[in-house]
């Protein structure tokens, strides 16, 4: 019997029920097809963390961690306080100050936050601080630096081996892609992701009780900054200009800043904490 005719005696005997019962199976089979390359191509919540911290632990071999113990733990409250705000509250936040004197502030996937000492000097209140700590968490949560990773990868390879590597911290392609992600950090995320970091944090801001307005003042510092300034170098390399990102929060989220603009700024709170270190980096 050839082929062809063995094929037209199956879909003669496939009919009324038995071709349901056929197409049924068929379309289970294709559909767990699907489910199994989605999750081959995908990395969970545990590789998200594992890659986060290895771009974290080459990021602090770039600059130390700030001396000065109560700023961290003051920077971990205020962030752990946010993070509470959101829908991936059980992730294991850390945030931390960097001992540099340039202008930025960053995060890594699953939850690795850092700023630096340099933008915290430039600060005068807790809401700018929550401001600036909410907009990295959005990258977080939306996973901007970890698809932008993903999406590198599988430009090269295929998918399930991407997730494979991910659970081997010895292998060569688990380096690369750490390495790709360290170098995210360099060329910068799309501006489409850093709009809505903006638009997004201001919200989370405002749900932990801040003053919404906190991230546009600092936006406004940054505006104030001379471009040829080296603290704000990497900053402005790697995000929208100040003026465009104001001019999009105004756009989008004016009522909402307007709603919420009599919350507490802090700024008392701030500079307490601080412990005199914002004036001692000005002089």
């Amino acid at each position: 019997m050839t082929r062809a005719l063995l094929f037209a005696c199956l879909c003669g005997l496939a009919t009324g029920p038995a071709q349901a019962q056929f197409n049924l199976d068929i379309n289970r089979l294709i559909d767990t097809a699907k489910s199994i390359s989605q999750a081959s191509t995908e990395i969970d919540e545990t590789g998200e963390i594992e890659i986060g911290r290895d771009v974290a632990a080459r990021l602090l071999g770039a600059a130390p961690l700030h001396p000065n113990p109560s700023l961290q733990r003051y920077v971990n409250e205020v962030g752990r306080w946010l993070a509470a705000q959101t829908e991936r509250a059980d992730l294991p936040w850390r945030f931390a100050v960097l001992d540099a004197p340039q202008v930025n502030a960053f995060a890594t996937p699953g939850g690795y936050i850092f700023v630096t000492g340099g933008l915290v000097a430039r600060m005068t209140t807790e809401a700018e601080l929550a401001g600036v700590l909410a907009h990295e968490i959005v990258h977080v949560l939306r996973k901007h630096h970890l698809k932008a990773i993903q999406k590198g990868a599988l430009a090269n390879v295929a998918g399930n081996v991407v997730a494979l590597a991910v659970q081997d911290r010895n292998s060569a392609l688990r380096n690369r892609l750490v390495s790709f992600g360290t170098e995210l950090y360099v060329r910068g995320l799309d501006k489409a992701d850093e709009l809505e970091a903006d638009r997004l944090g201001v919200v989370i801001a405002a749900r932990g009780g801040y003053d919404p307005w906190g991230l546009p003042v600092v936006l406004q510092t940054l505006q104030s900054i001379n471009p040829e300034d080296s603290a704000v170098a990497l900053m402005f390399k790697t995000h929208p200009a100040p003026t465009e990102r104001l001019d999009a929060l105004e756009q989008r989220m004016l009522p909402t800043l307007e709603a919420y603009a009599a919350q507490p700024q802090l700024g008392d709170r701030f500079l307490a904490r601080l412990g005199g270190e914002r004036a001692a980096r000005r002089r």
